[in-house]
């Protein structure tokens, strides 16, 4: 049994990053079980659970660059820069649209950027989770951050949506890009859905799913 094990794993929607350790943590039997970079509940795709002597690498999985499919969504805004728990918001086509505009504005946010992270997030406050406190109805001013976008493409488009692929660094919130494009356009911008296709070498594709894993639970597991 080796001394260390990663897995590409699929996060599915609706699940904690915590979640899916748990679950393979109780099925594989390995004491230590982390992974490499948190995935929220509303976006789904790949995340890198490390097993055993594995874990003291985390550092080096989570400053590999990640990239994800991310559909924004114009003439919306929200305190948490997403639709997370909302249903029913509408698309509405936005008179002035423009998709070689969407495109322009998106270019500027190549490179390193001074990043503002979502009120809604995990970011400490005096030792509070920013989110703790957004959602206790409190003001909460976090500090920007720099961070890199490495690239930048719309890959489809359709009034008021855009579809992008983003290739970017740890640290870096999708979710404050799409809400400061949609700012930068003057329409706000929101979230609307989130994959996160790569991380480094390790492919959406290649990736196993939880019921992928439980059925060859043997192979993976630790005895």
């Amino acid at each position: 049994m080796p001394r260390g094990l990663v897995l590409s794993v699929h996060k599915p929607l609706d699940w904690t990053s915590f979640d899916v350790v748990n679950k393979l943590r109780r099925a594989l039997r390995w004491k230590s079980v982390g992974h490499a970079g948190t995935l929220d509940p509303a976006a789904d795709g790949v995340l890198l659970v490390l097993f055993g002597g594995a874990t003291a690498r985390a550092a080096e999985f989570m400053d590999l660059p990640k990239e994800y499919r991310a559909r924004v969504r114009f003439g919306v805004t929200t305190a948490s820069d997403d639709l997370e728990g909302m249903t029913g918001v509408p698309a509405n086509p936005l008179p002035d649209w423009s998709e070689s505009r969407v495109s322009a504005a998106l270019g500027e946010f190549i490179g390193d950027i001074e990043q503002v992270p979502p009120a809604v997030s995990a970011v400490k406050v005096a030792g509070v989770r920013s989110y703790e406190l957004a959602r206790a109805g409190k003001s909460v001013s976090l500090a920007p951050r720099t961070v890199r976008v490495y690239s930048a493409r719309i890959v489809a488009a359709s009034n008021p949506d855009v579809d992008v692929v983003i290739t970017c660094s740890r640290g870096t919130y999708v979710r404050a890009i799409a809400r400061d494009l949609g700012q930068r356009l003057g329409w706000g911008g929101v979230l609307a859905a989130l994959t996160r296709s790569a991380v480094g070498p390790y492919r959406l594709d290649n990736a196993l799913t939880l019921s992928d894993i439980l059925k060859r639970s043997l192979e993976f597991r630790f005895e």
